[in-house]
């Protein structure tokens, strides 16, 4: 049976790893973006070109009629899901929380929380075994933010990413017998631009001499993790994350 996962926010940076090396292995790849069409086609044309199988679906995870047709979509195509990674995410400039609003907290956990909550759903309606679904896994993107906090930079993102991780360990117990898993990643210091959403492009470098490998990630690496927990190489592992943070 051909494997069709999809991956929010995925025309760039972690999103756009994983979404290479699975359709590499055989996924049936949709992945959606948020304004960055042209990222994402970019990203579905390398795909075709390696003679794997890709869509690109505009979505913003924040509105919930939004992720409803996102999914409503793939339905319409046929395309039966059995893996989410729930990857869109949002980060603003550094700030102390002196500074923060009720507008910045809240879009951010807009994006980040309900979000995730809402593909979620989205997902399990489809793969659990009580509306007829074969299962699956789920795979959210965290933050090692959600363990170290993120004091005087992104202390509302972390935030954000440690209700990720409650979300994931209720909702693993939840789904488990209608043969669905749910894991997280926790990366923390990978070199993609969205530091320069933060406000430091050059955050990696500035920080890289203090971590103990000495070294940023690469999205690639993060991309293995996520690839293993969808397959059934993880198939007795729920519940549980993998933190690709260089030792921190």
């Amino acid at each position: 049976m051909e494997k069709v996962t999809l991956i929010t926010g995925g025309s760039r940076g972690i999103g756009r790893a994983p979404a290479l090396q699975l359709a590499a292995e055989g996924h049936w790849v949709c992945l959606s973006y948020l304004s960055r069409r042209e990222l994402a086609e970019n990203v579905v044309e390398e795909i075709r070109q390696q003679g794997g199988k890709a869509l690109a679906l505009q979505a913003d995870v924040a509105d919930e009629s939004s992720v409803r047709a996102l999914f409503t979509e793939l339905d319409r195509r046929r395309l039966p899901l059995s893996g989410l990674v729930n990857n869109a995410g949002m980060l603003l400039p550094q700030s102390s929380i002196e500074h923060l609003d009720a507008a910045r907290v809240n879009a951010i956990l807009a994006t980040n929380v309900t979000g995730t909550l809402l593909c979620a759903r989205e997902a399990v309606r489809r793969m659990a075994r009580r509306h007829g679904g074969s299962g699956g896994a789920i795979v959210n993107v965290s933050s090692a933010a959600a363990r170290l906090g993120a004091p005087h930079e992104y202390i509302d993102y972390a935030a954000s990413k440690g209700a990720v991780d409650t979300l994931i360990l209720g909702l693993a117990k939840e789904v488990a017998p209608q043969g669905i898993r749910v894991n997280g990643v926790r990366p923390g210091f990978i070199d993609t631009d969205m530091h320069a959403a933060g406000g430091e492009p050059g955050r990696i470098a500035r920080v890289q001499s203090t971590l103990p490998m000495r070294r940023g990630g690469q999205p690639r690496e993060v991309a293995e993790a996520i690839a293993w927990l969808l397959s059934a190489r993880a198939s007795y592992v729920t519940g549980s994350f993998i933190d690709l943070a260089g030792g921190v």
